[in-house]
Formats: C-alpha cells, sequence, structure tokens
C-alpha cells in the first residue's frame, strides 16, 4: 500500500521542451485502454496525470490499464494503490467482470510522461477510512498523491497526480490538500509544482466547488487554480456513472511556479 509501481520506458530522455500540454482524466477504472490511450495521445500531452486506474480487477478484464497505456504512449510512469478493493466494485461494474474473483483487486493512481520521472514518491491523504465498511464497495485505504520530478528546458517542476475524497465534506478535502502541500513543500522547497486531477470538488456540498475551502487556502499558499470556464463541468454520463443529472465540476490544476496557458475542458 505504501510502494511505487514504476514502469514503462520514456520516449525521450531530454527535458521537455517549453510550452507543454498536461493532461488530467478520472478515467473511472479503465474500460478501454487502447482507446483511452488513443484519446490522450490525440491531446499531445506529454504529461499525463490520471484517477482511479485498476490493476488485476474483474471489472477491467484483470488487466493493468496503467501498464498499456504508458506502453502505447511510449511513457514513464508511476502507480500507487488507492484501495485494495474487497468485493467486485457497483452494481453497474459488475456487469461487466466474467470472474467473480479479483486477480489482485488494486484501484489507484498514477502520472506518467514522455521523459524519465526522477524521485518518484507516494503521499498518503489524511482519511478516516470511510469506504471499509461501505455495503456496495467495501475497500481498504485511503487517497493519496503520486508525482514526480521532470526536468525541463526551463529547469526541474514537481509534477503530482490525486484523488481527493469524494464520501465527505468540504474541510476533509481542504485537510488533504493543506497536509499535502505542507509535505510537498518539506520534500521540495522552491520548486515549480503542478497539483491535478478529481479534487471531487462540491461533493456533499450541493455540486457547489465554491464551497471548498481548499481554494482559498492553496491560494494563500501561492497556489492558483486552473479549471477551463467555471461554467463547464467536467463530468458526464458513463458506463459506469450513468446518471445525468449528477454533472458537477471535479477536476482541477493547482499550479505555484509555474506560467500557465489555456486550460481546456475536452469532451
Amino acid at each position: 500500500m505504501n510502494s511505487i509501481e514504476v514502469g514503462g520506458a520514456p520516449s525521450s530522455t531530454m527535458p521537455l521542451a517549453l510550452p507543454f500540454t498536461v493532461a488530467a482524466w478520472n478515467l473511472e477504472r479503465c474500460l478501454f485502454p487502447p482507446e483511452s490511450a488513443a484519446h490522450l495521445a490525440a491531446t499531445q500531452a506529454p504529461v499525463v496525470l490520471l484517477s482511479e486506474m485498476d490493476n488485476g480487477m474483474a471489472r477491467t478484464g484483470q488487466r493493468h490499464p496503467t501498464a498499456e497505456v504508458a506502453d502505447r504512449l511510449g511513457m514513464h510512469y508511476a502507480y500507487g494503490i488507492e484501495f485494495i478493493e474487497l468485493g467486485l466494485g457497483s452494481d453497474t461494474e459488475r456487469e461487466f467482470c466474467e470472474d467473480d474473483f479479483n486477480a489482485k483487486g488494486f484501484h489507484g493512481n498514477a502520472l506518467m510522461a514522455s521523459v524519465p520521472l526522477s524521485r518518484p514518491f507516494m503521499l498518503r491523504l489524511w482519511g478516516e477510512r470511510l469506504w471499509f465498511t461501505d455495503g456496495e464497495q467495501p475497500r481498504l485505504g485511503e487517497r493519496f498523491a503520486i508525482g514526480a520530478v521532470i526536468e525541463t528546458e526551463a529547469g526541474p517542476f514537481v509534477a503530482v497526480s490525486t484523488h481527493l475524497e469524494s464520501a465527505t465534506t468540504a474541510a476533509y478535502r481542504e485537510r488533504q490538500v493543506r497536509e499535502l502541500i505542507d509535505a510537498l513543500d518539506e520534500a521540495f522547497p522552491g520548486l515549480p509544482m503542478l497539483i491535478g486531477g478529481d479534487l471531487n470538488t462540491g461533493n456533499h456540498a450541493g455540486g457547489d466547488f465554491e464551497a471548498e475551502g481548499l481554494f482559498a487556502m492553496s491560494t494563500a499558499r501561492g497556489f492558483t487554480r486552473h479549471g477551463g470556464p467555471l461554467e463547464v463541468m467536467t463530468t458526464r454520463p458513463s458506463l459506469i456513472t450513468r446518471w445525468p443529472e449528477r454533472a458537477m465540476k471535479l477536476d482541477w490544476f493547482l499550479s505555484r511556479g509555474l506560467t500557465i496557458g489555456e486550460t481546456r475542458i475536452i469532451p
């Protein structure tokens, strides 16, 4: 639960040229690795942050989608385990299971890049084990952030892929981000940082992402948020999440020490 799997092969060993694109995507288990890789390739992003990636789960054919996506994109990857799933998943997820068991039961987040990832790290976020006794999706574990230092023509920066807790309040998520920033500042003083992923903003707050204290707190710590047009949501109905009325703005980047251009939400 505290180890990092590093794999794949970067397509270049040179520092990233400026400017470059970073993509973040909650892939909801990643049912379709080749198609997902193709969609990411179309963005031409050399840095990719992924959430909700299975490994050895029946609902995703016992595959390791992170490794498959990285292989197709020619990327180095770091993968960590958010939860060990104690069941097969929700009712909708069981529809995709051909087996009645999980070979591994791993579910986590990933960071990948077309250049080498140096000093990879994993930071377990504060939590109260809210999912362990969940009747539909019992899980062992807690949310976390995974990251690494990436070299660019202008020097190194820290890229962090994270996934905050959904089944709780804004104050809970604010504490997770505050302690994450504290840990990053201690480990990488002075380095520019980009934190991104599914921050689950607005959950248990009627969808009001502006009710999240994590934005004011991170601003006070020198970070700027980037989420595309504020009126454009980042969720949509999918094969896993089938409720069209639950459109929410969950996904963001928080940057410090970097010059950020346009932020787009890609259907």
